[in-house]
């Protein structure tokens, strides 16, 4: 048997302008993506001082890395299950709470074993508050346009990790405990809780779980700031019937439609994961390690990383206009190229331009892959499939790191980076292969939502 939605929520949403109701969303998110960059590389950046410090070898570094990704993946999976129960708002309230007390906690650490306890309990939550944002823009903004606004949210977000690391390296040399002050700043991400009444909870999940009252007060008060704004708004595509779940939960793992995207995004997530961690995670120990200055190798990364919000902005000019599968399929082989250059040189001028190249193009490949993976599932299956391939692409770095520490002591520093180039392209051509094209979805339903304005302006004025 059929049953029709009674707040036709998703088509109401497609066919809104953007008004005040979506920036107010946008600063919020990108608020909160600020503080996750800025504090997912925290340890990246304070560990060679770390290392000197507290006497602690490579392996060391590498055990907290990895341990770090399993807590993402920890964080992921009971990030899509707190969506589904509790809602997005509310998931994303206190998975930025949750990272940012944590990070608060790395400020006392007295050993490298304790900072990697509340590391993995940090990444835990940044990687939880990732998904549930992602799917957060996924269901708030039109589908013609959704793409755009996760990478503008990126843009703003990603500033923290140049932000940050531009902090670290005037703070972390000023002396025996300054390095602190890098967690103390990660911790600021608590600030968010003074964005609790600017945003709303998501119509799309109020009406997944029946609370059909509860999305029609949010829509028509969203609909009425956009009138007052942009004056009469056209009417919303009609409903289409839809068939009731017969699964929710990891039941979902037996429907082919589920499986397929979540087994593709798994494999794009692992490649993206180990390719660019392997990358951020190790270049300032690495570098320290073949005889780079702790404050030189500092540096020369918080310079690259000037190119991550640049990597973002290019993904929003790109998203919506081309197929996002090829935009991803390019953008990976390039920061394939790129990175393995940068492994080749030691002239500094060399590293910092080979590096801006991947962290250029490694942010615009993660925004392209925020806005691309919950496009794959319906309302239903969105939460735990973002979150499940999300998820299992953080795992996956848990032996990454032990991975690249076990190339660099047997094979050296080069050939870390031909195994990162080959990772991204790895990744590259699956996605090739396998991905599917979602572009003429987005246009379809543009045009329709165009078509539709027309009617309603011929009718007005007939």
């Amino acid at each position: 048997m059929q049953h029709l939605p009674t707040t036709n929520t998703a088509n109401r949403l497609d066919r809104l302008p953007i008004s005040k109701f979506h920036r107010v969303t946008l600063v919020a998110v990108a608020f909160a993506y600020f503080f996750e960059f800025a504090d997912i590389n925290t340890f990246a950046i304070t560990a060679p001082v770390v290392r000197e410090q507290w006497g602690s070898d490579v392996n060391a570094i590498a055990y907290v890395t990895s341990l770090s990704f399993v807590g993402m993946f920890i964080g992921s999976i009971v990030a899509g299950g707190l969506a589904d129960r509790l809602g997005r708002k509310k998931t994303l309230t206190l998975t930025t709470v949750w990272f940012a007390l944590w990070s608060f906690a790395c400020v006392f650490a007295w050993d490298i074993w304790s900072l990697g306890v509340f590391r993995v309990l940090t990444s835990a939550g940044l990687s939880a508050m990732t998904v549930v944002a992602v799917v957060y823009i996924s269901e708030l903004y039109p589908r013609a346009k959704r793409g755009k606004f996760q990478a503008y949210a990126i843009v703003v977000g990603i500033c923290g990790t140049p932000v940050t690391n531009l902090i670290a390296s005037f703070v972390v040399p000023m002396s025996d405990w300054s390095w602190r002050l890098v967690y103390l700043w990660g911790s600021l991400g608590v600030l968010f809780l003074f964005f609790l009444r600017k945003i709303v909870e998501s119509p799309q999940w109020l009406e997944s779980r029946g609370r059909h009252e509860e999305a029609e007060a949010i829509l028509a008060r969203i609909e009425a700031d956009a009138e007052a704004e942009h004056g009469p708004l056209p009417d919303a595509q009609p409903m289409q019937p839809q068939a009731p779940a017969t699964r929710t939960g990891l039941r979902m793992l037996k429907d082919k439609k589920f499986l397929y995207p979540t087994i593709l995004l798994s494999a794009l997530w692992i490649t993206q994961t180990i390719g660019f961690f392997g990358y951020s995670s190790w270049a300032p120990t690495l570098l320290a390690a073949e005889g780079v200055s702790v404050e030189d190798s500092i540096f020369y990364v918080a310079l690259t990383t000037i190119g991550a919000p640049l990597g973002s902005y290019l993904a929003a000019m790109v998203t919506d206009r081309f197929e996002r599968k090829w935009c991803l399929v390019v953008f990976g082989l390039i920061i394939a190229a790129s990175g393995l250059l940068y492994g080749l040189t030691f002239t500094p001028l060399l590293i910092v331009v080979f590096g801006f190249l991947v962290n250029l193009f490694e942010r615009g490949y993660t925004a392209l892959a925020y806005a691309y993976s919950p496009e794959l599932y319906d309302t239903k299956g969105r939460s735990l499939g973002t979150s499940l391939s999300y998820g299992l692409g953080r795992l996956s770095n848990a032996v990454g790191p032990l991975m690249i520490a076990g190339i660099y002591n047997g094979a050296g520093y080069q050939a870390v980076f031909f195994f990162i180039a080959g990772t991204w392209t790895v990744g590259a051509i699956v996605l090739a292969l396998f991905g599917p094209a979602t572009r003429k979805m987005r246009l379809a339903a543009e045009a329709e939502a165009a078509a539709k304005t027309r009617l309603d302006k011929a009718s007005a004025t007939a």
